[in-house]
């Protein structure tokens, strides 16, 4: 199963008929998806101690998250249950066509980017309202008004809570009428391995916490909710650094890094020549990552297929994916990328898998 049908199946099972029932009926029309960023599936088998109330619920196995496996890209899969080429989310940090240059950091947005143009996909907050579900989005404050949250989340009532206990205060109260759907979505567990590593002491904790998020939830919504637990992506914990044009000539004819240090997009000074340069990085890479022209990251459907002339042109000349754990640091961002210790956005399974669990209350 993929990341895209998981809300689809969620919103059938509420009576939305135009999609698939796969994960059963709504037992009384109150659905919940919880979405753990950096929750990969790896985390069930190597810690399955630490969070008894999410072990509690029954698994549906592995799903896959789309590539890049990062943040942005997968909660846009998921928001609109479509893939990177309908959507148009393509990375963390993409190059805006037919602009000097400016890269687009799709979490803290550009205001002079309409996200609605951006992300044209109705998402599933405005396909259950138009089905007469209460639509909710819980979440700490500082999003609601960010164009992140207008181009994937909009459609949604958003109820801003920043401690855990009112983030299950507005969990409970979205779910006074029926048929209603809550996406819940907390982000501690994706802070603490890019700070500290997947497995680390603050990892543990974060995960701790959140199981105990999962424990108050049991005991405060109403009897027979659904709940639906998930990520958008696994973490590694760096191996092997190289920053791009440092002892290599990987900076040849670069005018713009973008993505991230697992999932790169390169823009050419000249793309004409994005064919020789790919050699000069494969030459210059060999094994530690996989090299793609942008011709052939379409063709071999990477992002989805077809791939819309419009959102192509979001896509670098070049796309290198680290394979291994090693990671691949912009210069210009070297202190920062080279700090953080846990990795996404490749296309191990570590990246891509991530669970899906469900509780009955």
């Amino acid at each position: 199963m993929r990341l895209s049908e998981v809300t689809p199946a969620i919103f059938a099972g509420l009576g939305v008929a135009q999609y698939e029932t796969r994960l059963g009926t709504s037992i009384t029309g109150r659905e919940v998806l919880f979405l753990i960023d950096g929750f990969g599936a790896h985390a069930l088998d190597d810690f399955p101690e630490l969070m008894p109330n999410i072990m509690s619920g029954k698994s549906f196995g592995d799903i896959e998250a789309a590539f890049p496996s990062t943040t942005s890209v997968s909660l846009a899969t998921l928001m609109t249950g479509s893939m990177p080429n309908e959507h148009g989310m393509l990375g963390y940090t993409v190059r805006v066509p037919h602009s000097d240059n400016r890269v687009l950091n799709a979490l803290k947005w550009d205001e002079r980017i309409d996200p609605v143009i951006w992300q044209p996909k109705d998402t599933f907050f405005e396909i259950g309202a138009r089905n007469g579900i209460e639509v909710s989005h819980v979440a700490a404050k500082r999003y609601e008004d960010t164009g992140f949250t207008r181009a994937v989340f909009r459609g949604a009532k958003y109820r801003g809570a920043n401690l855990y206990p009112d983030l299950v205060t507005e969990t409970v109260a979205a779910l006074q009428k029926t048929p209603a759907f809550v996406y819940l979505y907390v982000n501690d567990l994706d802070v603490a391995g890019h700070v500290a590593g997947y497995g680390s002491d603050k990892w543990l904790e974060a995960l701790r916490m959140i199981d105990n998020l999962v424990g108050q939830l049991r005991a405060r919504l109403p009897k027979d909710t659904r709940i639906w637990i998930t990520g958008d992506h696994g973490m590694m914990n760096a191996g092997e650094k190289k920053v791009i044009g440092r002892d290599n000539l990987l900076l040849t004819e670069v005018s713009t890094i973008a993505g991230e240090p697992r999932a790169r997009h390169i823009y050419l000074a000249r793309p004409e020549i994005n064919n020789e340069i790919a050699d000069l990085w494969r030459s210059e890479l060999g094994d530690f990552a996989t090299i793609y022209t942008r011709e052939a990251a379409i063709n071999a459907g990477l992002f989805g297929a077809p791939m819309p002339p419009e959102f192509a042109l979001r896509i670098g000349d070049l796309i290198a994916v680290s394979n291994g754990d090693g990671i691949l640091i912009d210069p210009a961002r070297e202190k920062l990328e080279s700090a953080m210790v846990g990795h996404h956005g490749g296309m191990t399974d570590i990246e891509k898998s991530v669970p899906l669990m469900q509780l009955i209350i």
